[in-house]
């Protein structure tokens, strides 16, 4: 099945123990439209023109190949580098007397010719004791197998794992990485030195979040790797908030159908990035149709996989995978590794021709002549000539890895080998028996194991048998030849002790793009703040509208799912990015309607205060002295407390303001009502005793009763308005109804009825007083103030009917000045209706304030 090397036991030495490591060491590439059946054997691939039919059959460690003029046979030198790596390490053990001491190690080095079939029944055969026995000194029998090295890739690895786990056999990997190797219960016994694809799926993640890139396409292999690494990329590439444009996977059969569709569908996405989980070995005629189609500016991430595969590093690919970025596993260095490898020399061991296959393709030689013109091999050629992944230490990653994997199963069984009886880990604190070693006692110490190699790094496994998740991040640049060179740009180190996961050093990274910036790869440009976003009908997440908030909502973030509402006394600013305080609203003395209304609020007071003047100043002529001097001074202080009540409406509204408005403007109308009623009242009187049936008229309405009415008609509004303003008063008020952008402060009634019943009352007043007016208007002339009363509460009337519907369809401040102008213009009518005619005879017209003259009208007019 496979070459097996040996190595034999020390002389001093009682137990040996074997690794076996599994790997693919030559590809085969036939000519173009050649049915193949390709079988890997210990240093041979062929092809075979006859049909598949049944399972493939075992490699065989002889095959005798005809018409080689129609094969090409290429060598994976980095393949053999690894498993020499193997050799190189168990060396190192064995010579180290502070690691198993007295302990030897063995290996075996299998050849999976990556068939699934092939690397199964090997590992079954290692288990079984079917392998080859040997006896040297004191190493008789087929040696314990204490571990399996491999395989590098997860579908034999799941394979293996699920079946030699039921044994506890120990497997650990350096290169299978998908996530579904970390379920403890399927695969007990499975271990790794490289991450799993769901750290390099966040990894990957992380590089994408970094970038800004939301809009990206993904390709995977059709293999255990690819489907599990997409599966995890889906979800959590939703979890930053990104979106796959596209998801095509690659065929394993090359399929060129297949692969130009998947092309299309690249080159037609509007998404510029590509995610690519899979080997290279089902990348490569993918990059060939890339270049076929000329498939440039696009950004391409890498998976571990192919981050560093050589094959893609040529001329013809440097316009269209340069600048690549990719997810690399950790680089380390191993002293002594070079020399080792160049001091490999040929054997004629026939179950050992790994080594003259690999000898044969690097020197382009061979061993057995077949042909004229064939280069004959000696065995004695110098490999640190050469110049190929076998010689090249300068990039040790996946043989880093096998390193650790040796070193890892090595330190198990030291520690295994140091347990002391009566302290062990198992039944009845025992030990291990050496003699009789159980796998699953090794997988003990093994999950436990916890050393740093001669390079600096921890090697240790979680309780899902994965190793610490550190990647360097590579990217693709031009070599000075015009290839490909990959450099390490960055890192990414989830136990990272600063918490800073990903660190990229961006002035060394290169972009394969005009602008020589890192492009935008975005479904939908982001939202800016002040606006949301919008999904688009039947398009992922990250394709939407910006739409803008909406008023008194904001967003102060970019990307906002949903905008913000402000609170109550706040609004949003002309941008919708923040709150601001709401704009207050109302009738201030600054304002120029607040401006013109105390100016006639004013006004009128000084009206008032000079007419009072011009009546104290007359007040023995006979024009002022009729009908009750005293109350037309009573009427004229009433009508001055009128305008000035005018002056609580105006301001920011205060509790006292707001309590007193209304109180002084109630008190103060009724009292002018109230003496308008009086007045009139007199009017009739003094003409009803100036008849013989009603000379007792005036003694029954004297002063003081005229004094009283007035009193008693007042102080039932004060009664009014104590009951008002003890039960619901009036209070500032917030009022955010009429704009919601401001705040309206307004003087909140408290009890509506307690207001309507103070309006009502000086409503009623002034109906009476209207209604008797009117029926006096036709007495005598020099009884004829009657007319004026009418005129003026008909003013009166008809300003104070108008101003219900004015003041309930006025908003805000606007509502206040209705009332104020109700207040001046009710308060003028009355001012101007009743004193401006005797003003204008007392200043205008002396000659007529006399009673002859008031007299002589009336003869006249007889």
């Amino acid at each position: 099945m496979g070459t097996w090397h040996r190595l034999l036991c020390k002389s001093n030495t009682p137990t040996s123990f074997i690794i076996n490591y599994f790997s693919p060491q030559i590809w085969y590439l036939s000519a173009p439209g050649t049915l193949q059946v390709e079988w890997n054997v210990p240093g041979w691939r062929y092809h075979t023109r006859r049909p598949v039919r049944g399972s493939l059959p075992h490699c065989v460690s002889k095959i005798e190949l005809q018409n080689r003029a129609r094969a090409t046979i290429l060598f994976d030198m980095a393949s053999f580098q690894q498993a020499q790596t193997m050799v190189f390490a168990i060396g190192e053990i064995n010579n180290n007397p502070n690691l198993l001491p007295n302990i030897t190690l063995g290996y075996h080095l299998y050849d999976n010719c990556v068939m699934l079939g092939m690397a199964f029944r090997a590992a079954l055969s290692l288990v079984s004791g079917t392998e080859e026995s040997f006896s040297n000194l004191n190493c008789t029998g087929p040696p314990p197998v204490i571990g399996i090295v491999g395989d590098s890739n997860s579908t034999p690895s799941i394979a293996i794992s699920s079946v030699l786990g039921l044994f506890r056999v120990p497997i650990v990997s350096y290169f299978a990485t998908c996530s579904c190797l970390s379920n403890r219960k399927k695969y007990p016994s499975f271990f790794r030195t490289i991450p799993s694809d769901a750290f390099q799926v966040r990894a990957m993640i992380k590089i994408l979040r970094h970038f800004g890139w939301t809009w990206v396409g993904l390709v995977y292999s059709d293999d255990d790797y690819g489907n599990h690494a997409a599966q995890s990329f889906l979800q959590d590439v939703q979890v930053f908030g990104g979106c796959v444009a596209f998801s095509e996977i690659l065929p394993l059969d090359n399929n060129r159908k297949d692969i130009k569709h998947t092309v299309g569908v690249i080159q037609a996405s509007t998404a510029r990035v590509v995610v690519v989980f899979s080997t290279s070995t089902y990348l490569l005629p993918l990059m060939d149709e890339v270049v076929l189609q000329n498939v440039t500016d696009r950004q391409w991430i890498a998976s571990e996989a192919w981050a560093t595969s050589p094959v893609f590093h040529t001329h013809r690919l440097l316009p269209f995978l340069g600048g690549t970025l990719g997810i690399a596993i950790r680089r380390g260095e191993i002293q002594g590794l070079h020399e080792f490898l160049l001091h490999l020399r040929p054997n004629n061991d026939q179950r050992n021709n790994m080594v003259r296959i690999f000898w044969e393709n690097i020197f382009n030689c061979r061993f057995n002549i077949g042909e004229r013109g064939e280069k004959m091999c000696s065995g004695q050629e110098d490999l640190s000539s050469t110049d190929t992944a076998y010689t090249d230490v300068s990039e040790l990653r996946a043989s880093y890895n096998v390193y650790k994997t040796v070193y890892a199963l090595a330190h198990a069984l030291h520690d295994l080998m140091q347990c002391e009886e009566g302290r062990g880990p198992f039944s009845g604190n025992s030990c291990a028996d050496i003699t009789n070693l159980q796998p699953w006692q090794l997988v003990h110490y093994l999950q436990k194991v916890n050393f740093t190699t001669s390079f600096g790094d921890n090697v240790s496994f979680d309780e899902n048998g994965d190793a610490l998740a550190i990647y360097d991040v590579m990217n693709w640049q031009p070599s000075s030849d015009g290839s490909i060179v990959v450099r390490t740009v960055g890192v990414v180190n989830e136990g990272a002790a600063t918490g800073k996961v990903l660190t990229l050093d961006e002035d060394a990274l290169y972009w394969n793009f005009e602008t020589k910036k890192p492009l935008r790869s975005v479904c939908s440009e982001s939202c800016p703040p002040g606006t949301r976003r919008a999904r688009r009908k039947g398009l992922p997440v990250c394709c939407f509208d910006c739409l803008p908030c909406a008023d008194g909502e904001i967003s102060n973030t970019t990307d906002a799912n949903e905008c913000t509402i402000c609170p109550d006394d706040f609004w949003s600013s002309p941008d919708k990015d923040q709150c601001v305080p709401k704009e207050e609203e109302f009738l201030s003395y600054e304002d120029p309607l607040g401006i013109s209304l105390t100016s006639a609020s004013l006004l009128g007071t000084c009206i008032c205060a000079l007419v009072m003047a011009i009546f104290a100043h007359h007040r023995n002529t006979p024009i002022v002295r009729a009908n009750n001097s005293e109350l037309s001074f009573l009427l004229l202080l009433s009508l001055k407390l009128c305008f000035l009540c005018v002056l609580l409406f105006i301001g920011r509204p205060q509790l006292w303001t707001c309590q007193l408005r209304h109180v002084v403007f109630g008190i103060s109308f009724v009292l002018c009502i109230s003496s308008i009623l009086v007045k009139t009242m007199v009017v009739i009187a003094v003409f009803k005793s100036s008849r013989p049936e009603g000379k007792g008229a005036m003694k029954w309405f004297g002063t003081a009763q005229q004094r009283g009415t007035v009193l008693v008609l007042t102080a039932l509004q004060v009664a009014i308005c104590i009951v008002w303003l003890s039960n619901a008063s009036p209070t500032p008020h917030k009022n955010s109804q009429y704009v919601s952008s401001k705040i309206v402060y307004e003087c909140a009634v408290g009890s509506v009825a307690g207001f309507a019943v103070l309006l009502g009352y000086i409503g009623f007043l002034a109906a009476v007083s209207f209604l008797l007016a009117f029926l006096a208007r036709n007495l005598p002339d020099h009884f004829n103030e009657a007319k004026f009363i009418t005129f003026s509460m008909l003013i009166f009337c008809a300003v104070w009917i108008a101003f219900v519907p004015a003041y309930v369809t006025s908003p805000g401040k606007y509502a206040v000045a209705v009332e104020i102008f109700a207040i001046l213009a009710s308060s003028f009518g009355l001012l101007v209706a009743i004193f401006a005619p005797k003003c204008y005879i007392i200043l205008l017209h002396p000659e007529k304030n006399t009673k002859k003259a008031i007299m002589g009208r009336e003869t006249q007019k007889k």
